[in-house]
């Protein structure tokens, strides 16, 4: 009786650290991490940071400097802007968090169910996903808004809409590298089902595809919801949150450009955060973007 050989299974336990040892080798990693994670500290350490109600306002303390007991100043409302900009952190993080997972998630599904299957589903796939592209992802974004309203729930939606097709690109191409391997081969001669197969065999040898592919979508993902809160279609007034507060201040820079700049500066360190833990990311594990099919 014959056997099918197989490529043995690396175990979990080994995967998981010889992925952090190359992950640690990369300087610009462990720097970009580093930065994402002292934002994260910073959004859950908000309530011990600041005495402030960053959504109460004191009109009688309304553009103040910085100063000793505002060292931000205030916005025009009287409302401590360190404190929103502390506070902001949370819905900047968790809001672009969750629709980065939804986007990643439904699109790493997807991208392999498309390589494993091929045939007219694959190519339906793609028909449908080439629709959706060409939408401009801000216009589409509005659409979705206009039509269900404001919301994190709605707003993970639309970003999912926008980021999904994208994500299944890149992941189809990494899965078609995996999908003619001996393992997926002997796989399927013993009869695993799709879902088997993309669970044990294909995701466990595209997972630094994955991870980079997070990292990189977290990045636009917090520009684009920040972009959407400055149009008036993300966070509602009073919520602390970036893209909102440089919106509500624009017309007062010259009088407290600390109402402005704060936010702009913790929107920007949190993306070149992201951007920087992406391409360690890439450079440390040989993940070639551009050839997956970014």
């Amino acid at each position: 009786m014959t056997t099918v050989d197989t490529v043995p299974a690396v175990a979990p336990a080994a995967r998981t650290a010889r992925a952090w040892r190359t992950l640690c080798s990369s300087r610009t990693a462990v720097i970009g991490l580093a930065i994402v994670a002292v934002h994260v500290v910073i959004a859950l350490s908000a309530p011990l940071l600041t005495s402030y109600d960053p959504i109460a306002g004191d009109a009688s303390r309304a553009l103040l400097g910085p100063g000793g007991a505002h060292w931000a100043g205030t916005d025009q409302y009287g409302r401590d802007v360190l404190a929103r900009v502390l506070y902001g952190g949370r819905y900047a993080l968790g809001v672009s968090v969750a629709a980065t997972v939804v986007s990643v998630a439904l699109g790493t599904v997807a991208g392999c169910a498309a390589a494993l299957r091929g045939g007219w589903f694959d190519d339906l796939l793609g028909r449908v996903l080439d629709a959706v592209l060409a939408v401009p992802a801000v216009l589409a974004l509005l659409v979705v808004v206009t039509a269900l309203g404001t919301g994190p729930a709605v707003i993970v939606l639309a970003v999912a809409v926008v980021f999904v097709p994208q994500v299944v690109r890149v992941v189809r191409g990494a899965a078609l590298a995996v999908v003619p391997a001996d393992y997926v081969t002997a796989a399927r001669a013993r009869g695993e089902g799709t879902w088997s197969i993309l669970r044990r065999e294909v995701l466990p040898n595209i997972v630094d595809v994955v991870c980079v592919e997070f990292a990189m979508r977290a990045s636009w993902v917090v520009l684009l919801i920040s972009s959407l809160s400055f149009l008036g279609f993300g966070a509602d007034p009073p919520t602390p949150d970036w893209g909102l507060m440089v919106a509500e201040n624009r017309t007062a820079i010259t009088v407290v450009p600390m109402a402005s700049v704060a936010p702009i500066i913790a929107l920007a360190t949190l993306v070149i955060g992201l951007n920087l833990a992406a391409d360690g990311l890439s450079k440390a594990w040989g993940v070639d973007r551009i050839r997956e099919g970014s």
